[in-house]
């Protein structure tokens, strides 16, 4: 059987573009993936997505729109997409060993935040450990916060933090900072961010929530405590595309799209969300995209169906 339209990912792109091209009689199958909702299901509170006053769980909005677009007559299917081939039409797509066929694809396979690989690390996400301050920032207000990284991104997120919380540490573990001049100078003159350059976290410590961090200075070895109520980790993000490498233009690892179009360099196939999307990362801008590729996929099945 040839689907009309195969959908790799089940975050609000993924689930988006399920609702949109289900409800234009599509009857699209979404692989959800061996994480299924992305992060937002690791996300306790959301207060920035429109339509939710008091704020929604992430587990709770991805259910949310996977009930809907089940109720639209998605098919959605519980493997992870293993392969892919888009060098012949109609496109195939492996889950295990199973192949399935469709004249569309939509990818939304998302991003995987950058973490340090410590135990304590994992232990505590969610407890005062994040990967977002624009999500998650709020909830610290007044608090002391630190952020890691010594990026764009990083001081983007101290930035931001900077006007919410008492005070901010940028832990980096070089001397140098990777980030722009620009975003540099704008850090050094807000008094309320501090700086721990030659620093490395060894721990992060706390029982139910983050209480403080054990840091180490890699010149001198000088280990000692820093408190905080919560941790930003600002290290970059690795798009989930791997298994598109030679198929698909990209760029670093995030998928190329038209210039106001879902559509990648292969006709046919669209790609929505964090995948290729390299500067905002937020659950809305996301579903935006999931559904600007189902009305691009809709478009080409009706120019391209005899």
């Amino acid at each position: 059987m040839v689907h009309k339209v195969i959908i790799i990912g089940s975050g609000p792109a993924g689930l988006t573009s399920a609702i949109y091209t289900s409800r234009a009689n599509l009857a699209p199958v979404l692989f959800e993936g061996a994480l299924p909702g992305g992060p937002l299901m690791t996300t306790t509170v959301i207060e920035n997505y429109p339509g939710f006053p008091e704020g929604v769980n992430g587990p709770d909005l991805i259910m949310s729109m996977r009930r809907q677009a089940e109720n639209f007559g998605t098919k959605i299917i519980s493997k992870n997409i293993t392969k892919v081939d888009f060098s012949i039409r109609p496109f195939i797509v492996w889950a295990d060993d199973e192949k399935y066929e469709a004249e569309t694809i939509i990818i939304a396979t998302g991003t995987e935040a950058r973490n340090l690989g410590l135990d304590s690390e994992k232990r505590l996400t969610g407890k005062g450990i994040s990967y977002c301050a624009t999500c998650d920032g709020p909830l610290f207000k007044n608090k002391k916060l630190i952020v890691v990284g010594g990026g764009d991104a990083a001081m983007e997120e101290a930035i931001f933090l900077s006007k919410l919380a008492e005070e901010v540490v940028i832990i980096n573990r070089s001397e140098k900072f990777k980030a722009s001049d620009i975003m540099y100078e704008r850090v050094k003159k807000n008094p309320k961010i501090k700086w721990l350059p030659n620093t490395e976290i060894k721990e992060f410590v706390g029982e139910s929530h983050l209480e403080k961090v054990k840091i180490i200075n890699n010149k001198t070895n000088e280990e000692s405590e820093e408190k905080a109520d919560g941790a930003f980790i600002a290290i970059g993000r690795i798009p989930n595309t791997k298994m598109f490498e030679g198929k698909l233009k990209m760029n670093k690892g995030y998928i190329i799209t038209e210039p106001d179009s879902a559509k990648t360099s292969v006709e046919g196939v669209f790609a929505a969300g964090d995948a290729s999307e390299w500067k905002y990362w937020q659950a809305i801008t996301a579903a935006g995209k999931g559904c600007m590729a189902a009305k691009d996929a809709d478009r080409y099945l009706d120019e391209n169906t005899k």
